[in-house]
């Protein structure tokens, strides 16, 4: 099946507005930093008109993070329903409902991240603006989401997000409700395989621009059809190697 020439225009129409909303997001990210009184790396540079301590705006700014950061992550996957629209039964409805559900898991994983900043900063472990207070954290965190990079848990994780085109064919659903359900799984398993870069959000600092890009890229990168099984051990070495060196540095 093949889309009649009426049906063409809402693709693009679907993505302008799906990166619309990414890019929207980022420009939030710039001026809840700006708010919160820091630089693009993260660094203090005046008062922070941004309450950094309470749930309900840390939930906020991770929500928008979530949208900004996993929004390019997504772009293989809709790609891949894209063609399926073409090729079997899929719609412009289960397409959006794929965006639906797979942001849906991730905001309950934004409203979860808010609850352990807010548990961090009381307990002492990260600073008003999400840093990690001891170079032990930092180095353990860093170890920690190296080593996760060669699990068995990740590598399927990562398999499935790899090739989402594999999971569309093997648990197909129709319509909006469907592509929701789908989106939710996928999203799901995204979470299983990405959710060390948010974690490392408490060493380069939740309100850090620059770690956010690098993080982002991170992730694109594992996704990428030819390249994704390719940089996720290396990737992994090097948070290992960098965690033991934080490590070494504060023992001595």
């Amino acid at each position: 099946m093949t889309h009649s020439p009426t049906r063409r225009p809402w693709r693009g129409v679907a993505w302008l507005a799906f990166f619309a909303v990414v890019l929207a997001a980022w420009l939030w990210l710039f001026a809840m930093a700006r708010m919160a009184g820091v630089d693009v790396l993260g660094r203090p540079v005046g008062m922070g008109m941004m309450d950094m301590t309470r749930w309900a705006p840390l939930a906020g700014m991770w929500a928008v993070m979530m949208a900004a950061m996993m929004g390019p992550t997504l772009v293989p996957t809709l790609a891949a329903y894209d063609d399926l629209i073409a090729a079997a039964d899929g719609s412009r409805a289960g397409w959006w409902g794929v965006v639906a559900g797979y942001f849906a898991v991730w905001l309950g994983v934004a409203l979860a991240l808010a609850a352990i900043q807010v548990a961090l900063w009381q307990s002492g472990a990260v600073d008003r603006l999400g840093v990690a207070t001891s170079a032990w954290l930092s180095g353990g965190l860093l170890v920690a989401v190296g080593v996760y990079q060669f699990t068995h848990a990740k590598a399927v994780c990562h398999g499935v997000c790899h090739a989402p085109m594999h999971y569309f064919l093997g648990r197909w659903r129709r319509g909006a409700w469907g592509g929701a359900r789908m989106g939710a799984a996928l999203g799901a398993y995204c979470a299983g395989c990405c959710w060390g870069f948010m974690a490392l959000g408490f060493v380069g600092g939740t309100m850090s621009l620059a770690w956010m890009g690098l993080a982002t890229l991170a992730m694109v990168l594992e996704k990428l059809p030819q390249l994704g099984h390719h940089v996720t051990r290396p990737l992994g070495a090097a948070l290992v190697v960098a965690g033991l060196a934080v490590l070494a540095a504060a023992a001595v």
